[in-house]
């Protein structure tokens, strides 16, 4: 199991094409185009999700206070091989409730430890993800500032930040 700090924003884009430019050329690195379905379940605290993807394939929790702008989350992982995937599945949804799936189309781009999701959701639309991820013992001040530096550098204002989750969103339209 991994563990990491991410400081992270999830906002609403008007032009995820130029966002996309902007991206290349301040030198981040293109991983691909993945589409993935997070699996939601129901836990007593934090959030727990089964993400299967074609490029990542991973069983996550993590707690995050939902707020406007710049959130912290601490998470722990763990990457699964694709093969796994249904399996641990199956074994969730014998242990759990099934709370919520979203279906995403996620372009994923990296500029050292900051992570860029360009997103496309199913029946809520189109997003940007910032997250710096750190090291546990790393000072997250340092992570919301990278966070800080590239909203400033794309052009998106805290009033463009969502203060929830896609699977809060997909929920609420429920």
């Amino acid at each position: 199991m991994a563990e990491a700090l991410i400081a992270e924003i999830k906002a609403t884009f008007a032009d995820p094409l130029a966002l996309e430019n902007s991206l290349i050329a301040n030198g981040a690195v293109y991983k691909g185009l993945d589409h993935q379905v997070d699996t939601y379940f129901v836990v007593p605290n934090g959030r727990l999700k089964l993400r299967q993807g074609s490029i990542e394939n991973t069983l996550i929790y993590y707690k995050r206070v939902e707020a406007n702008g710049i959130k912290s989350s601490d998470v722990k992982f763990v990457p699964l091989e694709e093969g796994q995937v249904e399996g641990i599945k199956n074994l969730l949804l014998a242990l759990h409730d099934l709370l919520v799936v979203v279906d995403k189309q996620r372009k994923i781009f990296f500029i050292e430890n900051v992570k860029f999701h360009i997103d496309q959701v199913k029946d809520l639309g189109a997003f940007i993800e910032i997250e710096a991820i750190g090291k546990y013992g790393q000072a997250y001040a340092e992570l919301s500032d990278q966070c800080k530096n590239y909203m400033e550098r794309f052009g998106i204002k805290n009033q463009d930040c969502l203060n929830v989750s896609y699977s809060d969103m997909l929920l609420k339209k429920a």
